[in-house]
This record gives structure tokens, C-alpha cells and sequence, in this order.
């Protein structure tokens, strides 16, 4: 591919191939879905991809960046620059709606708040009030805090009072 073929459409393109790539950890949403592409643009013949990880530890990083390399160069693209940035930090209000579904469908609770702004400031029902997160398989409202970490350190652990099932829910920040 040269620069001079690829255009705005093609832009767009390279979007939805990056739309086949999963999260590692959770791999029913796509890094699209999940909001850590931040940019796509063509440098000359290099397809850069700008990524922001859910937080700077994230140990899924190195797989992340051979996934979007390899969905690329499975389309022909022979040059691809991944960079990471970190600022502003990643948050899950850049999940998009479909990614949220995808969670809840998979059984993971989306994030029942959302971000006021990057620094992780949350919005609170008011002083002191408990977060309530729905139930992921059943919708039930009547669900309780088991634990602040679940299966990874972006997620805590709920239980429902109605069909008693544990569940992750995904941490908003």
C-alpha cells in the first residue's frame, strides 16, 4: 500500500479492522469497543495506531499491540507504528455503548457510573450512597459488594440477591 492510494475511507477501513481485535483478558469486546485506539493515521506508508491502555501497568499491552499488528498485516498492511499514550488517561467513558453490552452479555457488569472528567472523579447518587450495579444475568438491582478486586484490578466483586449468581463488575475510572 502507498500512502498516496490510502484516503479518509481508508482510514476508516483500518477502524474496522482494528474492530476485530479483542481485549486479552476479555475477549467478547473489542480494543475498539473497550476505547484504548485512540487515533489512526498514515505517516508516509506507516499506518501509525495510537493506543492508550486501561491503566499504565496493564500487563495485556505487548498482546494488544501484536493483536492490532497482526489484524493489520492480515489485511496487507506492511507498516504499522503502535505508540502508546498516556495522557489524558484512559477511562471507561470511551467504552462504546455495543462494548458495554458485549460485557454484560458475557457477564460482567458495565460501569454503572460515569466519569466526570479523566482524573477518576466519579458522580455519586450522593454523600455516602452505595453504587448499585445490575446483575448481569438477570437485571436484578438487589446486588451487594463482595469484594473491591475481582478477576483483574479493573474489576470488583458483586453477588446478586436475587439469583444469588457472583459476578465482575468493570470499575469505572
Amino acid at each position: 500500500m502507498t500512502a498516496q492510494a490510502l484516503d479518509r475511507a481508508a482510514v476508516e477501513q483500518v477502524w474496522t479492522w482494528l474492530d476485530t481485535v479483542p481485549d486479552p483478558e476479555i475477549p467478547v469486546i473489542s480494543v475498539v469497543d473497550l476505547g484504548i485506539v485512540r487515533d489512526v493515521a498514515w505517516e508516509g506508508d506507516a499506518c501509525v495506531v495510537t493506543i492508550t491502555p486501561t491503566y499504565s501497568g496493564c500487563p495485556a499491552m505487548t498482546v494488544i499491540r501484536e493483536g492490532i499488528e497482526s489484524a493489520l498485516a492480515a489485511q496487507g498492511v506492511d507498516k504499522v507504528r503502535v505508540q502508546t499514550q498516556l495522557a489524558p488517561a484512559w477511562t471507561t467513558d470511551w467504552m462504546t455503548p455495543r462494548g458495554k453490552a458485549s460485557l454484560a452479555g458475557y457477564g460482567i457488569a458495565p460501569p454503572a457510573q460515569q466519569v466526570i472528567d479523566i482524573s477518576g472523579i466519579s458522580r455519586k447518587a450522593g454523600r455516602g450512597a452505595a453504587l448499585v450495579v445490575a446483575c448481569p444475568h438477570c437485571g436484578s438491582r438487589q446486588t451487594r459488594l463482595v469484594s473491591q478486586f475481582g478477576s483483574t484490578a479493573c474489576k470488583a466483586l458483586y453477588r446478586c440477591g436475587d439469583c444469588k449468581e457472583p459476578f465482575d463488575y468493570f470499575k469505572a475510572h
